[in-house]
């Protein structure tokens, strides 16, 4: 008669997996990083866009050109009885050539302000602000536009065969136009962006996920591709997630090797 002995061990993988699962479930079922802690990680990474410095100088800039160019009008095209004055200070070079050559330096100095600013706001949007990117894509490239339209008008101006005086008259029209639409545009930008750096949002996935958490009946923003919607769009959308994915990884990892060494 066979004696029934007690089982001595236990299946294979029973003990590991007790062991694995008292080890790593107090891990999943506690939250390693509260959504304050993330927020405020994301908040001190904020990289404000340094163009509004830019803005302003171009601003103040401009104003002082459209100043001089009319004093130079009056005073040395229109013959405003100080030709000794303009020749004395200019030279051989005649007002309104020096007019013109001011344009043209204008011109450039707004060129080169629309590149270093889109510059900066490229940083944004892979930093994940795509709202507030395209928000300023217009805005930032109007001046641009302002003053190339100037220059086509004035070319058209010196093309046409007028009297002195009305086309010195003209190319003051051309520049005073000029400023009361191109500066505006540059105030308005130079507001945006500054409340931009001063609000310090978190990147626009963020915002999303917070207002998910607010109201459930929030609608999430569709990251595929549905009737109506342009590829590019699509696209942005995606590399918006990813970059802000990357972020979202990168604190996730260094709040983990923060909790490891603490242990």
């Amino acid at each position: 008669m066979e004696s029934r002995e007690p089982h001595l061990y236990t299946p294979a993988g029973t003990v590991a997996d007790l062991s694995h699962s008292q080890e790593e479930d107090p891990l999943v079922d506690e939250p390693l990083i509260p959504d304050c802690a993330l927020q405020s990680a994301i908040r001190r990474e904020f990289q404000a866009v340094p163009t509004p410095c830019h803005a302003g100088l171009l601003s103040l800039l401009h104003v002082t050109y459209v100043v001089l160019s009319m004093c130079l009008a009056v005073l040395c095209v229109l013959k405003a009885g100080q030709e000794e004055l303009c020749s004395s200070i200019l030279g051989d070079v005649n007002g309104e050539s020096a007019i013109l050559f001011g344009k043209v330096c204008l011109w450039v100095l707004v060129a080169l302000f629309t590149g270093f600013a889109q510059r900066h706001h490229s940083r944004t949007r892979i930093k994940g602000y795509l709202r507030f990117y395209r928000r300023m894509q217009a805005l930032k490239h109007l001046p641009l536009a302002v003053h190339s339209t100037g220059n086509v008008l004035l070319l058209v101006v010196l093309a046409a065969r007028l009297s002195p005086t009305v086309r010195t008259y003209m190319l003051l029209g051309i520049i005073g136009l000029e400023l009361l639409a191109g500066l505006p545009c540059l105030i308005c930008y130079t507001v945006k962006v500054m409340q931009f750096n001063r609000d310090q949002p978190a990147p626009d996935v963020s915002q999303e996920e917070h207002s998910h958490d607010i109201d459930i009946t929030h609608v999430p923003t569709e990251t595929g591709f549905r009737e109506g919607s342009s590829l590019e769009e699509v696209m942005e959308k995606q590399a918006d997630l990813i970059e802000y994915l990357k972020q979202h990884n990168s604190l996730l990892s260094k709040r983990l090797l923060n909790l490891t060494a603490q242990h």
